[in-house]
């Protein structure tokens, strides 16, 4: 009884142990199963290859390859992720220590994940660090949730920012990345993102270096090998599912030169570093020291930036605080190409001068005749055809001007007094002179007519770029530019012929104030006396 005893238990032991070892060997199968899958050494995995490398300070593509050609994202994805989430911080609707609720739907979804559980939350800071680092599919679906109610609705989000960004080619289906047929991007599109969320989120975007992070007690190390060991990188996101290889989007920054370079389809991630590391070392080195190129912005945001600065000029107009110009009619500011048109900006060939409410006077003007004192106020489009006429006096009827004097158009209306014009057009402009409202200008006056605090935020060989870039400051600084006067300055340096990117009305405090807001931004200003 005692033998037969033994005898079952030895048995139930073999048993178990048996059990465990078949268990260990599962699992370690499927660790080398894994391992496979992830370093591919098979020679027959050759995922579709594209990369572009971009020069953020010019904006040149500088190297690409199959750049335009359908990629799925993979992990990528998050990037696009992210910059929703940021843009909610940087909205004052979330903050960094909100605590997001977990779905069992996202403690659902497959690996890489942090495995959270129905029901916790994770805090917003530490769902930014895990996304970067682990690429945590599950953190992904509950940002996508929080700020989307779920991740079909977020995903239209991404996709309807992406338009806005000029990614076009790039359709989201889901927030992680995990295989979708129909989540597609390209080389170029991920350039454009990996530029513009470093643009419009410079006090979130260093996430992206965090090389290791911590969650209870277990140290995670960021998927992006390339931190720490080329120089200069600083983020931003690697991705990768069997379809798309291994993918990297990264941004190199080195003295005074910044690069973005994407690599899809790496066979490895070795592989894919090692392109990339060789794309950067070819380039890095002839890549520009200044930036020139606008920062990447949605492109309602200039519509709107724009839009306010009609408003305001209508403003003006009603209040009659705008300086009255006496100019011929062409393109306001307001009305420029959107960046991108290929629409010309077209030339103004009459010079405009402003001449203030305060100085256009009857007794400014010569001696009238008994006749013209008795004129009444002429209709609006005989005013402005008396007013073209006086514009475009032929020089023999003002025998008194030397040859190298400026043309009447350009002359204001005290300088015309002097050169005793046809007294028919000076009775009409005297008539009509404060109460026909003028053309508006075609270009700015002279920034000596301005007063107070200036403030410039570039000299652009365009006056298109110019103008690009007064928008660009007003939206980012619109609280402090509501009531400042945007303009452009034509200069001459030597050879080179430049416009100067200016506003206008402030004091000194807000100028100063305003400087320092849009330096944050990337975009440079200098503060000036008038």
């Amino acid at each position: 009884m005692l033998r037969g005893g033994l005898f079952q238990r030895g048995f139930r032991f073999s048993i178990a142990a048996l059990a465990a070892v078949a268990a260990l060997v599962a699992l370690a199968t499927d660790a080398c199963a894994r391992r496979s899958h992830r370093s591919h050494s098979d020679e027959s995995y050759d995922p579709p290859y594209s990369s572009i490398v971009v020069d953020v300070n010019s904006g040149a593509v500088m190297q690409a390859s199959n750049a335009d050609a359908p990629r799925h994202p993979a992990s990528l994805t998050k990037i696009m992720t992210l910059y929703l989430l940021f843009e909610r911080l940087e909205q004052g609707k979330i903050k960094l220590t909100t605590e997001l609720p977990v779905s069992a739907r996202a403690a659902a979804q497959a690996p890489s994940k942090l495995a959270l559980k129905p029901g916790e939350s994770i805090r917003v800071e530490t769902a930014i660090r895990a996304i970067v680092t682990k690429s945590a599919n599950d953190v992904a679906v509950v940002v996508a949730e929080a700020l989307g109610g779920d991740e079909a609705t977020f995903a239209k989000m991404m996709t309807a920012k992406a338009r806005a960004l000029g990614m076009n080619q790039t359709v989201y289906r889901n927030a992680s990345g995990l295989p979708d047929d129909q989540q597609i991007t390209t080389a170029r599109d991920q350039a454009i993102l990996g530029r513009a969320i470093q643009d419009r989120f410079p006090n979130y975007y260093h996430y992206f270096a965090t090389r290791t992070f911590s969650y209870r007690g277990h140290e995670i190390r960021n998927h992006n090998h390339l931190l720490g060991t080329i120089d200069g990188v600083d983020g931003i996101k690697t991705g990768y599912i069997k379809d798309s290889g291994f993918n990297i989007v990264t941004s190199v920054r080195r003295g005074n030169h910044h690069v973005v370079a994407v690599v899809f389809g790496g066979r490895s991630a070795q592989a894919r570093d090692a392109r990339v590391r060789s794309l950067i070392d070819n380039n890095i080195n002839i890549a520009a020291v200044k930036r020139t190129a606008p920062p990447i912005v949605e492109g309602w945001e200039i519509a709107q930036a724009r839009k306010e600065r009609r408003n305001r000029e209508k403003d003006d107009d009603h209040t009659g605080s705008a300086p009255i110009r006496v100019a011929s009619v062409a393109r306001s500011s307001s009305d420029a190409p959107l960046p991108g048109s290929t629409e010309p900006i077209k030339p103004n060939a009459v010079k405009t001068v402003a001449v203030h409410p305060g100085t256009m006077r009857t007794a400014a003007l010569s001696p009238l005749p008994i006749e013209a004192r008795q004129l009444t106020p002429m209709p609006a489009e005989s005013a402005r055809t008396a007013i073209t006429t006086i514009s475009t006096v032929k020089s023999e009827q003002v025998p008194a001007i030397a040859p190298d004097t400026p043309t009447p158009s350009a002359l204001n209306i005290r300088e015309l007094a002097a050169v005793k014009p046809d007294p028919a057009p000076v009775a009409a402009v005297a008539a009509i002179s404060e109460s026909v409202p003028l053309p508006p200008p075609t270009a700015e006056p002279p920034a000596k007519s301005r007063s107070g605090w200036i403030i410039q935020i570039g000299a652009l060989p365009e006056e298109k770029e110019a103008r690009q870039r007064l928008d660009l400051a007003l939206m980012k600084a619109r609280d402090i530019l509501a009531k400042a006067d945007p303009f452009t300055e034509r200069i001459e340096k030597g050879d080179k012929i430049l416009f100067r990117a200016r506003f206008a009305g402030l004091d000194r405090h807000q100028a100063e104030a305003a400087c320092k807001h849009l330096k944050r931004s990337d975009i440079p200003c200098m503060v000036l006396k008038d």
